[in-house]
């Protein structure tokens, strides 16, 4: 998020905030979005594109961009990075067979100087699932621990319970505040 937009929220105080969500194809991320919003997430199919669904949490209202993962929708990620609060990067902590493509992917993503400065949440989901990865496991893999351009947390997830869902929405949010609102 350049320095126009962070002036923009503080003149404005807007409660408006934009939040991008990526990750491989079968990561969870409508499944999340679906969960957040109180519809049914038994029949969920592949996103093909994208879906926006805006949801408010406390006095903000979210608009979160949910673009699909397939591979082949990959290279159109970078049409939807302009102007975000914060990237939601969404890895299926069960499916280590394509830790080496997450981890790609996500080093790529956050090379992208136009995502320089956004919050940044990588919610470990299906942790409900037997074999998933934990929070500390993906934290090296991914080497996390150096990213120093974006301030970022874990939230280990469950998409289907929900457990999780909330305190890393929490997070997000309360990280855009503190570093983009005049607060009254």
């Amino acid at each position: 998020m350049g320095l126009l937009t962070v002036l923009k929220k503080m003149k404005q105080k807007e409660k408006e905030l934009r939040l991008l969500m990526l990750g491989l194809d079968n990561a969870g991320k409508t499944t999340i979005l679906k969960k957040f919003n109180g519809e049914d997430i038994s029949t969920i199919s592949p996103t093909l594109g994208f879906n926006i669904q805006t949801l408010v949490y406390k006095d903000y209202k979210l608009n979160i961009w949910d673009i699909g993962g397939q591979k082949t929708l990959r290279s159109y990620w970078r049409n939807y990075y302009e102007e975000n609060d914060a990237v939601i990067w969404v890895i299926d902590s069960s499916d280590i067979r394509r830790l080496d493509d997450c981890k790609k992917e996500l080093k790529a993503l956050l090379d992208e100087e136009k995502l320089a400065g956004a919050t940044f949440l990588v919610f470990a989901n299906k942790q409900d699932l037997d074999g998933a990865k934990t929070t500390d496991e993906i934290i090296k893999y991914l080497d996390l621990e150096s990213l120093t351009t974006h301030n970022w947390k874990i939230q280990s997830c469950s998409a289907v319970t929900g457990e999780g869902l909330e305190a890393g929405i929490e997070w997000v949010v309360n990280d855009i505040v503190s570093r983009c609102f005049i607060l009254d």
